[in-house]
């Protein structure tokens, strides 16, 4: 995916366009981590790459729940399951985006009324719906919101920062002002 999200042809493919061009950034700063460096807390958060990756996933999965009239769980921590390995965390993110491409492009109307659940301690009180097209800026909002402390945890796990990333997972070309991040065998990545 380039650097950038394409022209658009209506709200319906903008939405769902920066709501991916947002998951594959978040992604991206997973690429060449290894399991244990997608679980690593680099600062003095409890944050990990990983981590991020499962509880966005979680977090966009319970959104469309609400859209689709369930109550939403609790969503995920932010950390990986023992066990659990990078590859399975961005599988699973990979079949929430499915999930949610399929629910919206089976509604009609972004402006919908998706009733506010009660008895959630941080949504409003004073609001009684809101729409599909909110819950969906809502979810760009918490997932572009993420993929910056994404950014963040990868730098401080091998200097490794967006545009190096992208340049190597898409190919790009070597040019004057930009170079692919490279694997090094000590795990260490380059973005010079």
């Amino acid at each position: 995916m380039p650097g950038l999200v394409g022209p658009v042809a209506d709200e319906r493919e903008a939405l769902l366009g920066y709501l991916a061009q947002q998951r594959y950034v978040l992604c991206l700063a997973a690429y060449g981590l290894t399991d244990e460096q997608a679980r690593a807390t680099p600062t003095v958060s409890a944050l990990s790459v990983g981590g991020l990756i499962k509880h966005v996933a979680a977090t966009e999965r319970g959104w469309l729940r609400t859209v689709l009239g369930h109550v939403p769980d609790g969503g995920a921590d932010f950390g990986m399951a023992p066990g659990e390995t990078l590859a399975d965390v961005i599988t699973e993110y990979e079949l929430v985006a499915t999930e949610t491409e399929e629910i919206v492009a089976g509604i009609d109307d972004l402006g919908r009324p998706v009733p506010v659940p009660k008895d959630v301690p941080w949504f409003p009180d004073d609001v009684g719906a809101w729409s599909v097209r909110w819950v969906l800026l809502r979810v760009i909002e918490e997932t572009a919101r993420h993929a910056g402390h994404a950014d963040i945890l990868r730098e401080s796990i091998d200097g490794a920062t967006a545009f190096p990333l992208m340049a190597a997972a898409e190919g790009w070309p070597e040019t004057p002002f930009l170079k692919p991040w490279r694997y090094r065998s000590n795990n260490v990545g380059s973005s010079t």
